[in-house]
């Protein structure tokens, strides 16, 4: 073998082992970058509490791993998102008690009956256990004495217990003539002498006062403050239940007196939207008509309900009143015009929409039952009251239960109404085990000494 032979074969050496070593590094580069791809977290085990940054404080511009989330059914942005409004949901404790309830229990809620005696009967409990309404009035026919009207009130808590939802336990105590409290309880005067003192404060005592009478029966909802003004001295059914006859007054009274009653723990339902002060005709026998204008109600009977709005008002009563240059074919309490568009829509009102009584002669002169009772739930109406009948109460109750059935309602319909009743009793954290509350004599002398400021003004 000569000199040149030797070199060559050396230098072949050298260069293969060189072509090995680079083959070698190719293997390696790639195995680390293999490794590097699988080792980069999911979707799925970021949003498990992986090392990925979560997507509030990602770029928005990295869109390395938009294929991989494609694949597997969305982003992760929308996953985790997706998992936040599970959890609201499931923290949502009125829609869970919504879900659980039957159609019959949802269109039960949205009845507040009136009852007949001083004590249970049969009928009435058998309205309680059957049409499973939401609430019961009390009116004077009702009423015996405290200890009488306590225990008639806690019968009924109890008959409902077999109901999933507690029951409303309502009644019209304004002060003045409009009074359902037994002759041993001491007398409140009407909003308008309270009105005359122009002192809110006053009127914020008197809310407080009003709520501790009816809680000696065991009630939580009182039908007031009245908001209505008394524009029109002709009228044979406000008068002297209003504060006054300036929006302002009866604005700064009436929203006192409903801090009061929130104060002792009483729902406030403000009436009788859109405004009862300018009528003529007494909505209990007949239906009073208004021919007034969107803009000349804003600047008069609105005000007081608009600033009840802005403090949030658990709930709002709204009047048998047709206006007909808002809408000429239905009164206030079945119109969409009114409740609808307006108390809903440019009012923004999120609360309880209530019915005057539907036995009153404004509806029953006028309109059947079954047809006033798919026309405010249309327009927008959550609680329906009727009083002084419980065939009344099973012909509303019938009439929904079969417009949801055949379509003409839809359910998602009611379940909008319960939704607002079912947040409202949970709120004020009502319960059938709720004792009637108080010391009467205690209450007496406190109404006394708040006389004497009134009169002293």
């Amino acid at each position: 073998m000569n000199k040149h032979t030797s070199r060559a074969r050396h230098t072949n050496r050298i260069l293969k082992r060189r072509m090995q070593m680079m083959c070698l590094l190719v293997v390696i580069i790639t195995l680390l970058a293999a490794c590097g791809q699988t080792a980069k977290p999911s979707p799925a085990e970021s949003s498990n509490g992986g090392a990925a940054t979560s997507p509030n404080t990602s770029s928005s511009g990295n869109d390395s791993t938009a294929p991989q989330e494609e694949a597997q059914g969305g982003s992760q942005e929308g996953a985790q998102g997706g998992s936040k409004d599970e959890a609201q949901e499931e923290a949502d404790p009125v829609k869970k008690q919504l879900e659980q309830l039957s159609l019959e229990e949802k269109v039960g809620q949205m009845i507040l009956a009136g009852v007949q005696g001083t004590t249970m009967d049969a009928q009435a409990k058998q309205m309680i256990t059957d049409q499973k309404v939401g609430g019961i009035i009390f009116y004077a026919s009702n009423v015996t004495t405290l200890q009488g009207t306590a225990a008639f009130v806690q019968s009924i808590k109890q008959a409902n217990q077999s109901n999933p939802v507690p029951i409303l336990m309502s009644v019209d105590q304004e002060g003045g003539k409009v009074s359902r409290m037994p002759d041993t309880v001491e007398s409140i005067p009407s909003n308008r002498k309270v009105g005359k003192t122009n002192d809110p404060a006053l009127a914020e005592q008197m809310g407080a006062l009003l709520a501790r009478q009816i809680k000696l029966a065991g009630f939580n909802v009182d039908f007031a403050p009245v908001l209505d003004i008394n524009s029109n001295p002709q009228n044979p059914v406000i008068g002297d239940r209003s504060f006054g006859t300036t929006a302002d007054l009866v604005t700064r009274m009436g929203m006192a007196e409903m801090k009061g009653l929130r104060q002792e723990g009483i729902i406030p339902v403000v009436k009788h939207f859109p405004g009862h002060g300018d009528t003529s005709v007494d909505s209990h026998l007949d239906l009073p008509v208004v021919n007034k204008t969107e803009k000349q109600l804003a600047k008069l009977e609105w005000i007081p309900f608009q600033a009840a709005v802005k403090e949030q008002a658990e709930a709002v009563m709204v009047a048998h009143i047709l206006f007909p240059k808002l809408d000429p074919d239905y009164p206030a309490s079945l119109s969409s015009v009114i409740i609808g568009e307006h108390l809903r829509g440019k009012f923004n009102y999120q609360g309880v929409v209530i019915t005057d009584d539907l036995s009153m002669g404004a509806i029953a002169k006028n309109y059947p039952l079954e047809k006033a009772t798919i026309a405010t739930v249309q327009a927008g109406s959550d609680i329906l009251l009727v009083a002084h009948s419980y065939e009344s109460a099973k012909t509303i109750f019938d009439t929904l239960i079969s417009a949801v059935k055949s379509g003409k309602i839809k359910e998602s319909r009611i379940d909008e109404s319960v939704y607002r009743i079912l947040t409202l009793k949970q709120q004020y954290k009502l319960s059938d085990d709720q004792q009637a509350t108080g010391d009467v004599k205690q209450l007496n002398a406190d109404i006394r000494s708040w006389r004497k400021q009134l009169d002293a003004r």
